[in-house]
């Protein structure tokens, strides 16, 4: 099955044409179907329209998933805006990079979530003028809450659309052309400062089309997504896909393993997708016999290794009709997958070959290059980067090394650089060193991933003391743990007297992680 639509405003008005009554979105007691996700989104936009948001605009989503995040990523896109996804486990400071460097005029965030308020954590982060773009800030309702001064609630929003009519709205969204810009999503920063990945409408349709098309969506499958929408997994690859093939979205919030079965059954779950953690975390649940998993179809599993008894586990032990591994990253989002008749041994072994649309190649140090229709545009105002990643004659080089077999199905073996994979979440040691150097007792650390059996990977840091001056481990976790997303803090801290180099001075990572002390 082939698309005919290259805009998420098109896929969601042909969606509610031709799946109009099938459930778009099963959120606890929200239920709703497609046309009437078509009129919530395009009253977003109204909404967003009558504050002033204009097309070309961005417009940050800084929540958890429900179905709030769809339609306000859905809305600000009718509406001819540009969304800017951010972490739900950021710090104030560094969503506040993101509205800086966006210049987003309007945000919508969640409210009171795992004990922090992520609005407050913002305005605290911020200096004079920091949000002097933002205009427009939306609070979604997740668990109760005080009003705040200048924030709209949700529940206003019906009532600001009423002064824009339904046909403007309509009219911003047919506007909306393939090559117009989609999102800007960030990466973790391999230099210490995340980079801003541009991708246009045809491109995040056609992530989404390729990867329905190898995991065989359609219009009666139920598709779970535990992957966050702020990420390309649970976006692009998540209710995209969905929304093109008419299959339902079933959100959740907040990982929860017994949940997580008991929401497979109650909702008829056929598609779950996440990393090799979640799947083996369900396998090993105490009373799974207690819950009906019989509807479960597709499992797609990646950033980490895959062992093949998982694989024939979920297969054997479940309903699986088959297992599937993939490989990306945010500048392509979806590059290599399996199919759903590869055999347990090229599951586990191989992220697959290349999707639709793509090129993929061993190059120079036997890195991974990729070329095709879903390279993003660029990094957002980093010319030179961007150049960098992107070589003259349209290949995007990963950074990760791999093997080709005779069929083109690939296999990861190396990472050029130094980002680990913790908990499904890349972490660029680079960023984490950054700000280890702000602490004033530190001269320098170098930072590794470690094998974690929950996470995949961990951070272990190694830190050098100033001369005359003490490192107290305590001290640096409780910082990052100011400064960085939980999943980047370190869980180790080694204080040493210095760092191994070579004759150029570099770091010598590889001895470090050959340390098993």
């Amino acid at each position: 099955m082939t698309t005919d639509v290259q805009t998420t405003p098109a896929a969601l008005a042909r969606a509610a044409r031709e799946f109009g009554d099938n459930e778009a979105i099963a959120d606890g007691d929200v239920r709703i179907d497609y046309r009437d996700l078509l009129d919530r989104v395009r009253t977003t936009a109204r909404a967003l329209i009558a504050r002033g948001v204009e097309a070309g605009d961005r417009v940050a989503v800084w929540a958890p998933n429900t179905h709030h995040w769809v339609v306000a990523a859905l809305g600000a896109q009718y509406a001819g805006a540009v969304i800017v996804p951010i972490n739900t486990r950021y710090t104030g400071a560094e969503a506040l990079d993101l509205v800086r460097r966006t210049r987003a005029t309007a945000l919508f965030v969640v409210g009171p979530f795992l004990k922090s308020d992520r609005y407050a954590d913002l305005v605290r982060a911020a200096s004079p003028g920091d949000l002097d773009s933002l205009h427009t800030v939306v609070r979604i309702p997740f668990d109760e809450g005080e009003p705040v001064e200048g924030v709209i609630d949700w529940s206003e929003l019906d009532a600001l659309a009423e002064s824009v009519p339904a046909e403007v709205a309509d009219a911003r969204a047919q506007a909306v052309r393939p090559d117009d810009l989609a999102d800007i999503l960030f990466t973790s920063g391999t230099t210490g400062r995340s980079k801003g990945v541009m991708t246009a409408h045809r491109q995040t349709i056609g992530v989404a089309q390729s990867w329905a098309e190898c995991a065989e969506v359609t219009a009666t499958d139920r598709y779970l997504i535990i992957n966050p929408f702020f990420h390309t997994f649970g976006y692009k690859a998540g209710f995209v896909v969905c929304v093109l093939r008419g299959a339902t979205i079933v959100p959740m919030a907040i990982f929860d393993v017994p949940k997580v079965a008991a929401r497979i059954a109650d909702e008829k779950i056929s598609i779950l997708p996440g990393a090799p953690t979640i799947h083996q975390s369900i396998l090993d649940l105490p009373g799974r016999d207690g819950h009906d998993l019989s509807s479960l179809r597709v499992a797609v599993t990646g950033a980490a290794a895959v062992p093949v008894t998982l694989v024939e586990r979920l297969q054997s032990e479940l309903s699986y009709r088959a297992v599937l591994t993939a490989y990306g990253q945010t500048e392509a989002v979806v590059v290599t997958m399996c199919r759903t008749d590869d055999d347990p041994v090229t599951v586990s072994t191989t992220s697959g070959r290349a999707v639709p649309g793509m090129e993929v190649r061993i190059g120079e140090q036997g890195e991974i290059l990729v070329r095709g229709d879903n390279v993003m545009l660029g990094y957002l105002d980093d010319p030179e980067a961007t150049a960098k990643t992107i070589d003259a004659d349209g290949w995007l080089h990963t950074g990760d090394v791999g093997v080709m077999d005779e069929r083109g199905y690939i296999d990861i073996t190396d990472r050029l650089k130094d980002m680990y994979i913790s908990g499904g979440f890349n972490v660029y040691p680079a960023e984490i060193e950054n700000a280890l150097a702000r602490i004033d007792s530190v001269a320098e650390s170098a930072v590794i991933g470690v094998p974690d059996t929950r996470m995949g990977e961990v951070g272990r840091a190694y830190v050098v003391a100033k001369p005359g001056r003490t490192v107290f481990p305590d001290e640096v976790v409780a910082f990052c743990k100011d400064n960085l997303a939980n999943f980047k803090v370190p869980r180790e801290i080694r204080v040493v007297d210095s760092l191994p180099r070579n004759p150029s001075g570099k770091v010598l990572k590889n001895e470090l992680r050959e340390d098993k002390s």
